[in-house]
């Protein structure tokens, strides 16, 4: 395959696995620099000092000295990894030029071994191997094609060594930059550490390492939401006892409520709910409406300034200038439409097309099938549904009396566990059915698989995972009619009722519980999963080498280092469809964290720690269980900001339902400023200004002489959440005029919020460029720099070229 480069090729037989054989390629110096240049890799340019530093000569170097002493007066901050851990990336501090091979004199070359780095070196090899072609023919060509065909298993770029050292890391330093890593990144000691973006880049290249940048970047933006959030959540565990809500319903011991089934379920207390009321403050208090605009407008300063941390990024690693390479056409796509040409308009070559009726009709089978599963997806949730209805009627006539009285949490506890498992079953078969869906649409290359793999991954997801909790925050309780004519489903099953005091404690339990166990599941999937994989790989070996020994064949000596192909070839290949999982998995959480944010305030509190986790699990996963993958280039995370943006407005919209409609912050308001004590006074105080708002909002039901089973005693009379006329109104159970002073309220809440809020995310969004004003200064002023080192070092090498030949010299540009 390899005939028309110079590559040289060397077999190696599996010392574990005879049927296996290695091909190891190197490529040498010359084929190196011949693919750097045209592939326009940037390299480290010989740098003349007078051109450093020279922020010092307009500033003012004494005010840099004084910062200084300054700053090592100071503590030095523990997160940061000392500089002596870290080898010294040449390229770091060095400007870069596109490698030429007619002025490599002008770079700085060391050594040329190392000029390279290893990750440049499999970047190049990849390159050609993919344009080389192996038989005669116009779709004979690549190195996917032949792993496609199964000529090959696999092809990998090796690790450079083991991870572990006998030695100390302090006392011998590292051995390979794996090692470096581990040490550096991947164990868990260093879980308060920055990460070392530089080195993994280096390492795995551009694409792995701005996964990495954002995840970070996201993971240190949790912080100040995490923080506030926990505030708020500990400003409504402190004032839950004085919550005048919340007196009111532990107080009501004389407040009959209706049964909460038509069969077997007697009158209750409210009083019997007081745990529920004040669980429920927890999370529905003054500080709600606050922190759900704190968060959109944290979620647009996240997204601006991470455009900015994404532009030092692409200054620091070469990518500005960097344009993505025409992409070789899928193999797939190539062998369905090779009948079909037309001339590329940037080669200028003929190439494979589909024609546009064939793409529309692929198209529109491919969104017939992503509606049939999100169809899919609600009927699993009205499943869900029967199931709470049928639940909450057994739980309320249950036998066991501590159920019988929390049979809230038992309904909304048991339906949570159930539909996470519905959840995780069919989040199996999505990435099944998108796979399919994307290899039917025939995407003409891998970045518009992936992309269009990833979308259909995201609304599967978004839709499985949201749905129930969209379902509880605005359709429970919302239908449930009133006693004497509730709402029936199937004329069988009384529809659900939110609880007194608000259906909002209902939405917090199935974000916790599913946040929670979801998080667990995954991390467990992520390191768990390959770690036994390749625990039971090894066992294997094991076993093999026992057998041949008993059999007097010894193949496989003890005692004998395995090369480093044969150890990473027993490791696990990166996952298929790329970064596509990780970036799934981060976005979803983002999701949760900001979309019904108002409803559960320790949701970043909750992210912020699993993120934590998941750095470290990445870069474990990576640097130990994985084979190295493909160093890639990229310069930004693809159609993943399109999705957080998109998250974002949604997030906006959603948190101002939840308020308006889910809690009862509206309610409790138009009551206070309305029909409370405080009316003629003006607002003063919350709790004196809300006393009797749960009297005001229960209704009264006839129940005619119905007897309790329990007590001898007739109760005609009971109360239920709604604002209804009493029965004996001239109008019985109409809907009263608080009723719509407080769905005016609720709807001019909506409109208030989404346009102050969008208003603040736009302005910000404006205030805050994409570039920082001093990285544009630095890209300008290292361009003017570039162009005058070019010109002095060539000057000075036709300089010494003419001392050379005996010439005389002159001073002029060649």
């Amino acid at each position: 395959m390899c005939h028309s480069v110079s590559f040289s090729l060397s077999l190696q037989p599996s010392l574990t696995n005879t049927d296996i054989m290695f091909v190891k390629i190197h490529a040498p110096w010359d084929t190196l620099c011949k693919y750097a240049e045209q592939m326009n890799i940037r390299m480290p340019f010989r740098k003349k000092w007078y051109f450093t530093d020279w922020k010092c000569k307009t500033m003012g170097s004494r005010f840099h000295l004084r910062c200084r002493q300054i700053k090592s007066w100071l503590p030095k901050n523990p997160m940061k990894l000392d500089k002596e851990a870290l080898p010294d990336l040449e390229e770091t501090d060095c400007y870069t030029a596109p490698f030429s091979r007619a002025r490599m004199h002008h770079f700085t070359i060391n050594n040329r071994e190392t000029f390279f780095s290893n990750s440049t070196r499999s970047r190049i090899v990849h390159h050609v191997l993919q344009r080389t072609k192996y038989e005669d023919g116009k779709s004979k060509m690549g190195i996917n094609r032949l792993l496609g065909n199964g000529t090959y298993e696999a092809a990998f770029p090796p690790h450079e060594g083991g991870y572990k050292s006998r030695h100390s890391i302090k006392t011998h330093g590292a051995q390979n930059h794996r090692h470096l890593l581990y040490e550096r990144w991947a164990r868990w000691g260093m879980w308060y550490k920055y990460q070392p973006l530089d080195l993994i880049r280096r390492y795995f290249g551009e694409k792995i390492g701005l996964y990495f940048a954002w995840l970070g970047w996201y993971t240190g933006m949790l912080i100040p939401a995490a923080l506030v959030g926990l505030f708020v959540f500990l400003y409504g565990f402190l004032t839950m006892d004085t919550s005048q809500v919340s007196k009111e319903i532990c107080e009501a011991n004389t407040t009959i409520m209706c049964p909460m089934c038509e069969e077997n379920c007697n009158p209750w207390k409210l009083s019997d709910s007081c745990v529920y009321a004040k669980v429920t403050h927890l999370f529905d208090n003054g500080g709600t409406v606050f922190f759900a605009i704190f968060m959109a407008i944290w979620a647009t300063v996240f997204l601006e300034f991470w455009k900015r941390r994404r532009a030092e990024l692409t200054y620091d690693w070469d990518l500005i200038d960097w344009e993505e390479e025409e992409e070789n056409l899928r193999p797939q796509f190539e062998a369905k439409y090779s009948r079909v040409e037309r001339v590329n308009p940037i080669s200028g070559k003929p190439e494979p097309f589909q024609p546009l009726t064939d793409k529309l009709s692929r198209l529109m089978v491919s969104v017939s099938g992503i509606f049939f599963m999100i169809s899919l997806v609600l009927t699993a949730v009205f499943a869900v549904v029967v199931f709470r209805l049928i639940a909450m009627e057994k739980f309320a006539s249950f036998d066991w009396e501590f159920v019988k009285k929390n049979w809230q949490f038992a309904t909304s506890g048991t339906g949570v566990c159930i539909n996470f498992m519905i959840i995780m079953s069919l989040n199996v078969v999505y990435e099944k059915v998108a796979y399919l869906l994307t290899n039917l649409e025939h995407p003409r290359t891998e970045s518009e698989w992936e992309n269009s793999f990833a979308l259909k991954m995201f609304l599967f997801q978004f839709v499985n995972l949201n749905s129930s909790t969209f379902y509880i925050a605005f359709f429970l309780g919302r239908f449930a009619g009133r006693p004497g004519k509730y709402n029936k489903l199937f004329n069988r099953w009384r529809l659900e009722e939110c609880h007194p005091s608000g259906c909002l404690i209902d939405l917090c339990l199935q974000m916790g519980v599913i946040m929670v166990l979801k998080q667990i599941w995954n991390n467990f999937m992520e390191l768990g999963y390959p770690l036994l994989q390749n625990w039971w790989s090894r066992r294997k070996i094991k076993q093999t080498e026992r057998t041949e020994r008993k059999g007097g064949r010894e193949n496989v000596d003890s005692k004998v280092q395995l090369p480093q192909w044969d150890k990473d070839w027993n490791l696990q290949p990166m996952n298929a469809h790329g970064l596509v999982d990780e970036y799934l998995e981060m976005v979803l959480q983002f999701g949760f964290t900001t979309i019904f944010v108002a409803a559960f305030p320790l949701a970043p509190l909750l992210a912020l720690l699993n993120n934590i986790i998941e750095i470290r699990l990445d870069a474990y996963k990576f640097v130990t269980q994985w084979r190295r993958p493909m160093p890639a280039r990229a310069t930004d995370i693809g159609i993943w900001h399109g999705i957080l943006e998109a998250i974002g407005v949604l997030a906006v919209i959603t948190n101002a339902f939840v308020i308006a409609i889910t809690s009862d912050y509206i309610p409790r308001f138009v009551y206070a400023f309305k029909y409370g004590p405080c009316v003629d006074k003006g607002y003063h105080h919350e709790n004196r200004c809300l006393h009797g708002y749960m009297n005001s909002s229960l209704s009264v039901f006839d129940m005619g002489q119905h007897r309790n089973q329990n007590k001898t005693e007739q109760i005609r009379y009971c109360r239920y959440r709604d604002y209804r006329a009493p029965p004996w109104s001239t109008v019985p159970y109409d809907f009263t005029l608080q009723f719509w002073h407080v769905l005016a309220a609720r709807l001019a809440f909506i409109i208030v919020f989404e346009h102050l809020v969008f208003g603040i995310k736009s302005f910000i969004a404006y205030l805050i460029p994409d570039m920082p004003k001093d990285l544009c200064d630095r890209m300008r002023r290292e361009k003017y720099l570039m162009q005058e080192m070019m010109y002095e070092a060539e000057l000075e090498h036709l300089q010494q070229e003419r001392k050379k030949n005996g010439r005389r010299y002159h001073h002029e540009w060649p």
